[in-house]
C-alpha cells in the first residue's frame, strides 16, 4: 500500500440547474446534493454541493464524516471515490478505491446471486479467481440460501444489501469510503455486519466513514470532519469535532466510549 493518499485542493462539486425558475426542480438537486445555491463562472444556476474543499489523508489515517442531513457528506464520499469529479479545484486519489455505497452498482438484476458475487467482485477490480475462492464464505455470511441461484430481481432490498456487503467486505481495499445508511437490513444481520466492517476497515489503508452513531465512529476512527452545507467547518480529534458539531454531552459519551476502548485494548 505504499503512496496510498488522498489530496483535494479547493474543490468544489457542483450541479447546474439550467432550468432556475423551476422550485421544484432545485429542490430536487438540494435534497439529493445539499449544498446551496449559488453562480458558476459562467453565471449558470448552480446547486454548490462542495465547496473549497482542501484535505490531505494518508495511509493509516481513520476519519470520520460528521454532519446533518444532506451536508455534503454523501457528495464528498462520492468526489473522492471518482464518481463525481471537482468543477473547481483538483482532487487526487492514489491507491484502488472500495466504495462501501451504492451498493446496487455493478450488479445485474436478471442474473442469480452467485453470479453477481462475481460481477461486483470484477467491478472492485478483482479477478474472477480471486472471487470464485471466496463465493462459499460469502454465501455464508450473507445467509440467503437457495436465494443466491435466484436472479437479482427476486430480492428484496434487505437481501440485495446483504449480497452487496458480502462481496464488497470480503477485498483487501487500500481506500476504504464507507457509508453506513447503505439499507434496510435487520438488526441481528447488521451486528454481524459491524463485525465483518471493522475487519475490513483493519486490513485497509485510508478509511473514510460517514455515520450518525457516535459510538461506530469511536470505534473505527481516531480523527473526524464536520461538513456543514457544503464546506468543511471542522477537522481534528473524533472528541472535539463531535462536541463542536452536537454540544458537550455528546462529546463525554465519545470520550467516554474512547476511554473504554483504551482499557480493552490495555487491561493494565
Amino acid at each position: 500500500m505504499t503512496g496510498v493518499s488522498i489530496e483535494t485542493h479547493q474543490a468544489w462539486v457542483e450541479f447546474p440547474i439550467f432550468d432556475a425558475k423551476s422550485r421544484s426542480l432545485k429542490k430536487a438537486f438540494l435534497g439529493k446534493a445539499g449544498g446551496s445555491i449559488g453562480r458558476n463562472q459562467s453565471d449558470v444556476v448552480v446547486v454548490e454541493a462542495l465547496r473549497d474543499i482542501t484535505l490531505s489523508l494518508k495511509e493509516g489515517d481513520r476519519v470520520g464524516l460528521v454532519g446533518h442531513n444532506g451536508a455534503g457528506k454523501s457528495t464528498l464520499l462520492r468526489l473522492l471515490s471518482g464518481i463525481y469529479e471537482p468543477t473547481r479545484g483538483t482532487a487526487r486519489v492514489r491507491g484502488r478505491v472500495a466504495p462501501v455505497f451504492d451498493l446496487g452498482v455493478g450488479m445485474d438484476p436478471e442474473i442469480s446471486g452467485y453470479e453477481n458475487i462475481i460481477i461486483r467482485g470484477l467491478f472492485l477490480g478483482q479477478t474472477r479467481k480471486q472471487m470464485l475462492a471466496k463465493v462459499d464464505e460469502i454465501a455464508d455470511f450473507t445467509e440467503l440460501g437457495e436465494y443466491l441461484n435466484m436472479p437479482l430481481r427476486t430480492y428484496s432490498t434487505g437481501m440485495r444489501v446483504r449480497l452487496a456487503m458480502g462481496v464488497v467486505t470480503s477485498i483487501d481495499p487500500e481506500i476504504l469510503l464507507l457509508d453506513e445508511g447503505i439499507g434496510a437490513v435487520d438488526a441481528e444481520f447488521m451486528k454481524k455486519a459491524r463485525n465483518r466492517l471493522r475487519d475490513l476497515v483493519a486490513r485497509s489503508g485510508i478509511l473514510v466513514f460517514c455515520s450518525h452513531s457516535n459510538e461506530f465512529l469511536a470505534q473505527l476512527c481516531d480523527t473526524a470532519m464536520w461538513i456543514d452545507h457544503g464546506t468543511l467547518r471542522m477537522q481534528g480529534d473524533i472528541e472535539d469535532v463531535v462536541r463542536a458539531y452536537e454540544g458537550p454531552e455528546a462529546g463525554d459519551h465519545v470520550k467516554q466510549i474512547l476511554r473504554e476502548l483504551e482499557l480493552e485494548r490495555d487491561p493494565a
